[in-house]
Parts: structure tokens; sequence; C-alpha cells
């Protein structure tokens, strides 16, 4: 039977792999990457949807890449 510790270090484990891998790639490389690392995306959306888009992120100071990663955690999420 594992301790209490145990399981509590692999359920933390499961929760945040990406650091434990960055750990792992410390210990090869004697190098921190970076825990987040962000990707360009290209993809094609209707003119006036990203047109009101923009408008509407830029009226309420809102980063665009930001609020288009939170809603497709919440669609993931809800799926």
């Amino acid at each position: 039977m594992e301790s209490d510790n145990v399981e509590k270090a692999k359920q933390i484990i499961r929760r945040y792999p990406e650091i434990f891998e960055s750990l792992l790639e410390f210990e090869r490389t004697k190098k921190l990457p970076k825990l987040y690392r962000r990707k360009r995306l290209n993809i094609t959306i209707d003119e006036n949807t990203l047109r009101n888009f923009k408008a509407f992120c830029r009226k309420r100071n809102i980063n665009m890449s930001r609020l288009l990663e939170k809603k497709m955690l919440e669609e993931i999420k809800s799926g």
C-alpha cells in the first residue's frame, strides 16, 4: 500500500505533466525550457466576423488570442 504522500505526488504529476516533463528536460540538457509555449495559428474566418471581433476586443481592451484560448478551453471542457 502506498503512502498518502506518494498518492498525492501522483495526483500532482497527473494534473501538471508539463512541469515534470520540463524537469526531465532540465535533467537531460541542464537548461530550463519554457513551461508554457505559444504557437501561431493560421486559420480562415469570415471577414465581417473578424472585423467585429477585433472591434469587440479593442473596445474592451481584451487580448484576442487570450480570449480565443479561453473559449477553446471552455469548449473542450464542455465536450
